[in-house]
């Protein structure tokens, strides 16, 4: 890459960086999640807003040569990784005993009916299957999108909101995103068998069967070895005198672990958000968490460059691949919003009252994992990039996933704002107080900054 052309991505990232951080700021003094925000940012920058208004200052900022596209692709992976690690090393006894008869009753119930009813509509040919597929032209494939689409929850979205929150250490956070990690396992298995068939044609074919069946089998076995094994790996080996990684740099070492486990992950098709959030939970000590305090320093760095520059660029850049041109159907996005909300509000319900939730524990758990936008946002471009749905579709998941994240994010505020707990069985479930602002050094004296 060219000297020219580096500055000119620099340029472009200072300006989507400049626009995800003030708009977020304003979303969050209208009360509304700091996403928002920026992923507003990426849409007032992208084709169908700067580029129709000034494509002078369109092609000056977003026409990159092949080199920078795939530099600017690395920065938006970069953020999505780094926004899931953040959020596992934050999060609190995932899948610990005491919530997992809760946390399977959630999965069962809510998203097995999920799943049983969207996908008998679509057989009775009640849903508009051709309306939202893509390239591929496989409808089924699309059905099974759907399905995933209304009973996911969205696990980048969510954790932002708890993050903004600052209630990633509760027993509630544990909870929801213990329910997600497992939905992912079974998101990511079923957007395989989509995938190939959008590919292959047929289920029948013994190639599809088989990359199915690797890619179930890989899944599990990474589950297992990084929630039991990889704690007690990284424990011993973050505590070992010969570790010159740690004793060099303590944030280094963190970062290290995180692409280790990535680029792992990616030699057996893993799914590298989810690779990351359970990278970021082994590195703490798993449920145990006797890790944390060791590790609170630099991840403390981490998460600051993280939220402060990669993260916000991430969702401005989800905002920036939002389609609003001839293929964008309001009343898909309507009729998708409607019912998928109503749906999931529903059985998830139904799912927290047989897990033995009452009153507003079931409140907050059906609003909490109604925000979602069916495979996520990360999880509808790769549907899309698959051709698996078209455009219309695409956008729709995704402003989906952003209007279910305001009712769900302006909810929690509400109830931490009146003092009420997030789930009543646990009524220390509260957020963290707000950091304390640096004092300003005295006047006359000389800062020393740390070497």
């Amino acid at each position: 890459m060219s000297g020219a052309e580096f500055g000119k991505l620099a340029l472009t990232l200072a300006i989507l960086l400049a626009s995800a951080h003030a708009l977020g700021y304003l979303a969050e003094r209208l009360r509304q999640p700091r996403l928002v925000g920026e992923i507003l940012a990426g849409v007032l920058l992208g084709p169908f807003v700067l580029k129709l208004m000034l494509p002078d200052a369109f092609a000056l900022l977003f026409q990159f040569s092949p080199k920078a596209e795939t530099a600017l692709g690395m920065i938006y992976q970069l953020g999505l990784i780094l926004l899931m690690f953040c959020s596992g090393t934050a999060a609190r006894r995932l899948l610990a005993k005491e919530n997992q008869r809760q946390t399977f009753t959630l999965i069962g119930v809510a998203d097995v009916m999920n799943f049983t009813l969207v996908l008998s509509l679509g057989f009775a040919g009640l849903l508009p299957l051709a309306e939202l597929t893509g390239t591929a032209n496989q409808e089924i494939s699309t059905l099974l999108v759907l399905a995933i689409a209304v009973a996911v929850t969205s696990i980048p979205v969510i954790s932002r909101i708890f993050w903004d929150l600052r209630i990633m250490h509760t027993r509630f956070v544990s909870l929801i995103l213990g329910s997600a990690v497992l939905e992912d396992v079974a998101l990511w298995t079923v957007l395989a068998v989509a995938t190939a068939i959008a590919k292959s044609a047929t289920l029948a074919n013994q190639h599809v069967v088989g990359t199915v069946t690797e890619h179930v089998a890989a899944t599990f076995a990474f589950v297992l070895f990084t929630l039991i094994l990889l704690p007690r790996l990284l424990k011993r080996l973050s505590a070992a005198r010969w570790n010159l990684l740690y004793s060099a740099s303590p944030v280094g070492y963190v970062v290290i672990v995180l692409l280790a486990s990535c680029g792992a992950a990616a030699l057996f098709d893993i799914n590298l958000q989810f690779a990351a959030l359970l990278s970021g939970y082994a590195l703490v000590g798993g449920i145990s968490g006797s890790e944390r305090e060791r590790f609170a320093a630099p991840l403390d760095a981490v998460a600051k460059v993280s939220f402060g520059i990669f993260i916000p660029i991430y969702f401005a850049l989800i905002g920036y691949r939002l389609v609003f041109g001839h293929e964008f159907s309001f009343p898909i996005l309507i009729g998708f919003f409607v019912g998928s909300t109503i749906l999931s509000l529903i059985t998830s319900g139904l799912a927290a009252r047989l897990a033995g939730f009452r009153k507003l524990d079931i409140i907050n758990i059906s609003l909490t994992t109604n925000a979602r936008g069916g495979p996520g946002i990360v999880l509808a471009s790769v549907a899309y990039d698959a051709g698996i749905i078209n455009g219309g579709f695409f956008t729709a998941l995704v402003l989906t996933a952003v209007l279910t994240s305001q009712m769900a994010g302006s909810w929690l505020r509400f109830v931490l704002n009146r003092g009420w707990p997030l789930l009543a069985s646990n009524p220390d479930d509260k957020p963290l107080p707000p950091e304390p602002e640096a004092a300003p050094a005295p006047t006359g004296t000389t800062v020393k900054l740390p070497v």
